[in-house]
């Protein structure tokens, strides 16, 4: 009890790897065998902020997974209900305020990783009651399992909790795990998946508002910082085009994203790239334009508007797996995929985003609404690969009230992440209901 072992191969040898997967993409960051006599000065140890100063070692996810054994000694998840500062409304949903779960593992060295499962009602498949409830039989089941590699939990949990309908869940849980085994091998997650880089620049959201209020948004977020807008369209064709027009005149000279979450017809979409054309506004991508399970839609959107428009078109709730992106791919439907973990869980990520490169596709990494919890980890993830050419890890600003103590920096549109274990945020778990 109370380590965390690195298998004798890890030790004696090094690795190779194929320069082209993200799961074993290296990074030199410095490891460890830990194996504690003390347990008091293991729990002092996990817990310190700065990264220990040791020989680096070339390390990285796939090692990581394959070589480091975890001993899950406490699991959990509790509600995470945050209120937001305005409702958030998109075309298919609106938000009032944050309902999601959060997780908490902690090894027998002592040991914790966090995570948290974001649920957007209709966007999601899981309410709330339904996650706590899948949270509960994952942790419970990580609780009475034996130790085993960290490869073989995340295997198990996506047994536990498969597809599409417990996403969410699982890649809280994952998210959890990954901490929990980088904490105690006193790694930074951005390192651990690449270490490309240890910040990153997001856009910002205007939800669906009048012309009014985003010209408001608008004069704000430029103050702030921001360069690049993202607008949520697509319940009314003329409203839209007027909110535009209202920050384009409080924001002249910002980048746009439109999404319209499903919200038009192919027709509409077509228009709406129209009436841009029109007013001399070119968006640097348009995301989701029609509904998840329109494909032929979908794809005679991104060749208009590629071949007429210039515009980028991303697939966002169409891609809802592999298989998903594999067809995006294989029919060219979209120019773009955006990597949500709470749609296909940390590892369904991974393996969508090694796909998307090896064909050259571009990429886009978002969330739901979520904390710093979520979108921390995705910020980790974005910064250490470097492989992402839109970041929209914005919706943490949305909230009235911060729960997460630690973790990056925000100074504007920037993330900026430390050298501090793990992901580097915590939640006060006493004060969670």
């Amino acid at each position: 009890m109370g380590r965390i072992r690195l298998s004798q191969n890890f030790q004696s040898h090094s690795f190779r790897h194929s320069s082209t997967s993200v799961y074993t993409q290296l990074s030199k960051t410095p490891i460890f065998s830990l194996n504690f006599k003390n347990p008091k000065k293991t729990i002092s140890a996990c817990m310190a902020a700065a990264m220990p100063t040791l020989t680096p070692t070339n390390f990285g996810f796939k090692n990581l997974m394959e070589t480091v054994t975890i001993d899950v000694h406490k699991a959990e998840g509790r509600p995470l209900n945050v209120p937001l500062i305005a409702p958030f409304t998109i075309a298919s949903s609106r938000l009032d305020k944050v309902e999601n779960v959060a997780i908490r593992i902690e090894l027998s060295n002592g040991c914790v990783g966090w995570g948290e499962a974001p649920i957007l009602p209709f966007v999601t498949a899981e309410d709330q009651p339904t996650a706590l409830a899948k949270a509960a039989e994952a942790c419970e089941f990580l609780r009475q399992s034996p130790e085993m590699t960290l490869n073989l939990a995340l295997t198990k949990i996506g047994d536990v909790l498969p597809g599409h309908d417990f996403a969410s869940v699982r890649a809280g849980v994952e998210m959890a795990l990954i901490d929990a085994a980088a904490n105690s091998i006193g790694i930074p997650l951005w390192r651990l998946f690449g270490g490309v880089s240890n910040s990153i620049s997001t856009d910002i959201t205007i939800p669906i508002v009048s012309p009014m209020e985003a010209f408001e948004l608008a004069s704000k977020y430029r103050k702030q910082g921001f360069k690049t807008l993202k607008l949520k369209v697509g319940k009314n064709l003329n409203g839209d085009i007027e909110v535009l027009q209202s920050i384009r005149a409080a924001h002249p000279d910002c980048l746009f994203i439109l999404d319209a979450n499903e919200g038009y017809t192919a027709q509409e979409a077509i228009k709406v790239l129209e009436k841009l054309y029109e007013m001399e506004v070119t968006p640097v991508l348009f995301e989701q334009p029609v509904h998840r399970d329109n494909w032929e839609g979908l794809g005679h959107v991104s060749q208009i508007a590629k071949d007429k428009y210039g515009v980028s078109v991303a697939a966002d709730e169409s891609c809802r797996s592999l298989a998903d992106a594999k067809k995006i791919v294989q029919e060219s439907l979209a120019d773009v995929i955006n990597i949500k973990l709470a749609k296909v869980g940390v590892l369904g990520a991974l393996e969508i985003i090694d796909l998307a490169r090896s064909v050259g596709l571009n990429l886009m990494i978002g969330g739901m609404v979520e904390t710093r919890l979520a979108m921390g980890f995705a910020g980790h993830l974005a910064a250490g690969l470097g492989c992402f050419k839109f970041v929209d890890l914005d919706t943490p600003l949305l909230l009235a009230e911060d729960p997460v103590f630690g973790g990056y920096e925000v100074s504007g549109p920037d993330y900026n992440f430390s050298n501090a274990r793990g992901h580097g945020g915590f939640l006060h778990w006493d004060s969670i209901a």
